[in-house]
């Protein structure tokens, strides 16, 4: 675990604290006391334990109402429950089960037993918050995926209506012709992002590698997305090799990388600023640089940017969906590549790919 686990022990004597204490001497938990039942629920309020000890006899609530009040609540049902019991018939150990505690260990509490349990109990509770996470991540994926899809999605649909109203002039009708066409490509880009990386991740997607001319790939992919920069008055600069040099890529994977990388400089590009394009062969492989004016990456983002649905807050109104940056970082490192984003001085960042 990340963090120190925290245990609580639930005891009425405090010398039992002190021996578990003595007793998982070493293991680095935080441990928390509660000297009874009704104390250690109103804790329960303030923070959630990794681990809960618990001694069944207790005055007032003994330990099985204790751990049946606990386990009734939505909020502290995962926190594994230890009961700590001098019982030992059988139907006394059933009751702790059904009591809803996860295990127990019989006193006098030996040492190698107590850590082991404890460490068992942790892994279950560290798993079920990996799970957890995991609802978490595929929940905000889900949003992310449905907002970035109703952005260009809303636009086809604006732009049908208005033509739809047969009062446009000719030259307005043609704007709205190509609005649909850049919205529709953006939507079957992010599409089929999403579908290469599942099989770049899964291992099923083998690449297909032909000789292909760097500088023709690199005009192909400013030129198809001239008319979206345009639209923010960004102007699109190339400083390219001269044509005829070979380089080995996958060209469809390679070129969907340009894409993003472009397509990335652009949205967080203000207007009437550059996106450069450079490219150049080396000894061995090749180097491509994407240039933008834009307000930057904090260092503390850099290690992040590349993983999916970790975008940081780059632009305030400026859809950022986490899925570009990773399927280049994908992508690159599928081509044994490197991809690494760095300061553009006096303001801007810089994406370079190194192929090999």
């Amino acid at each position: 675990m990340d963090t120190q686990p925290s245990i609580l022990v639930i005891d009425d004597e405090p010398d039992n604290f002190d021996v578990v204490e003595t007793l998982l001497d070493g293991e680095n938990y935080q441990l928390h006391y509660a000297p009874s039942g009704q104390q250690a629920i109103d804790r329960l309020n303030s923070f959630q334990p990794d681990v809960i000890l618990l001694d069944v006899m207790m005055p007032n609530l003994d330990g099985m109402e204790v751990c049946r009040r606990i386990k009734a609540d939505p909020q502290w049902q995962v926190v594994p429950i230890i009961m700590v019991t001098a019982l030992t018939a059988k139907e006394d150990l059933a009751q702790c089960m059904a009591a809803g505690a996860d295990d127990f260990i019989s006193k006098p509490v030996n040492s190698v037993e107590l850590r082991a349990r404890v460490h068992s109990m942790l892994r279950i509770k560290q798993q079920y918050d990996n799970w957890q996470a995991l609802l978490k991540l595929q929940e905000d994926m889900v949003n992310m995926i449905v907002h970035d899809l109703r952005n260009p999605l809303a636009s086809i649909v604006l732009s049908a209506e208005m033509l739809k109203s047969c009062g446009l002039p000719p030259d307005k009708q043609q704007f709205k012709i190509n609005q649909i066409a850049i919205a529709t490509q953006q939507l079957q880009t992010l599409i089929d992002s999403l579908l290469i990386m599942a099989k770049l991740e899964s291992g099923k997607m083998a690449l297909n590698y032909t000789e292909i001319d760097l500088c023709a790939i690199c005009i192909s992919a400013v030129a198809d997305i001239q008319e979206i920069a345009a639209q923010k008055n960004l102007t699109l600069i190339s400083e390219l090799p001269e044509p005829g040099g070979m380089i080995k890529l996958d060209a469809a994977i390679f070129r969907r990388v340009l894409d993003n990388l472009l397509s990335n400089a652009i949205k967080f590009s203000p207007s009437n600023t550059q996106v450069i394009l450079k490219a150049e062969y080396l000894e061995t492989g090749a180097k491509v640089q994407v240039s933008d004016s834009g307000a930057g990456i904090a260092p503390e983002l850099r290690h992040r940017i590349f993983e999916k649905y970790e975008i940081g807050n780059l632009v305030s109104e400026v859809s950022q969906l986490g899925l570009g940056l990773a399927f280049c970082k994908m992508a690159i490192e599928a081509h044994k590549g490197t991809i690494a984003v760095a300061d553009n001085h006096p303001q801007g960042s810089i994406f370079t790919v190194f192929i090999a």
